[in-house]
């Protein structure tokens, strides 16, 4: 199947984060192609709250991306965690779960998203505990690339890392261009580059946001801020080499009016449909 063909996605097109301070705002479906949630934060809501998500998996192609799997910790999987994830993907038709390629727990939640030693050992760890959900779900998940400030026991490249639990697992991958360019700035290595070694075909949805500028070498992933003009750059790269991918715009400090976000998933799909036009006239 070709890398850019859409039956290999979940979903299409330019998507954004729902959140509940959203909550009153009229989302269209002519400004936004699908929407995504932690599956955390609603599972078990009722109430208004409840119906005002129904309301969403109703009218808009949905993902779910994950919190708390913590599926690179030394602790047992929380498997009533993934049996409710399941519960809840089957409820609201959920296209695609995602989850980050780290941990946040050790018998105890460390409410951060801590890295993985990148070594053979914790591949094999990674990749058994990603096919024992896997197996619970009776479905595949992705995993998400991840911004980390610290390689503690590194024995590995991040890409060769990322890329071996990737083979190993038979799972997914949630390309998140941010943190690419964040790892790209504060460990040294070329952001294309590493763009070019990902694994295409495995590749089922991408996310782009903003981060702090905590230094000239250090860059920090808050979610908290507008989409820089270099990481747009990075995002089109993306597809240059991958394929116009489905792109979902993260948001979760600092939320402005829905307005601006709407103009942030307009450019997306603006670069979307440029790259698609080039690759297509080439052909």
């Amino acid at each position: 199947m070709p890398i850019d063909s859409p039956n290999r996605y979940p979903v299409s097109g330019a998507g954004l984060g729902l959140r509940r301070s959203m909550m009153g705002e009229r989302i269209s479906a002519d400004s936004v192609d699908f929407l995504e949630v932690a599956p955390e934060n609603w599972i078990g809501v009722g109430g208004r709250l409840g119906c005002w998500l129904r309301e969403h998996t109703e009218r808009f192609p949905f993902v779910i991306h994950g919190l708390s799997l913590s599926i690179g910790s030394p602790a047992p999987l929380d498997l009533e965690l993934v049996k409710s994830v399941k519960a809840f993907i089957r409820e609201h038709g959920i296209r695609c779960y995602s989850e980050h390629l780290s941990y946040c727990s050790d018998h105890g939640h460390l409410y951060d998203l801590l890295p993985i030693p990148f070594t053979e050992e914790a591949v094999r760890h990674v990749a058994a505990r990603v096919r024992q959900v896997q197996d619970l779900l009776e479905q595949r998940i992705a995993l998400e690339n991840v911004s980390y400030y610290a390689a503690p026991g590194c024995e590995m490249r991040e890409l060769d890392f990322l890329s071996a639990v990737l083979e190993e697992a038979d799972c997914d991958l949630l390309l998140d261009v941010n943190n690419i360019y964040v790892n790209s700035i504060n460990h040294g290595y070329d952001a294309h580059e590493f763009l070019c070694g990902l694994p295409s075909q495995r590749i089922r949805y991408a996310h782009v946001a903003g981060h702090f500028d905590e230094a000239e070498d250090l860059k920090v992933d808050t979610h908290g801020a507008p989409v820089i003009d270099p990481v747009w750059s990075l995002l089109e790269q993306a597809y240059r080499v991958h394929g116009p991918l489905p792109t979902l715009l993260e948001r979760d400090f600092n939320i402005p009016p829905l307005p601006e976000l709407l103009t942030e998933v307009a450019r997306i799909r603006s670069i979307q449909a440029e790259v698609g036009e080039v690759q297509y006239a080439g052909r």
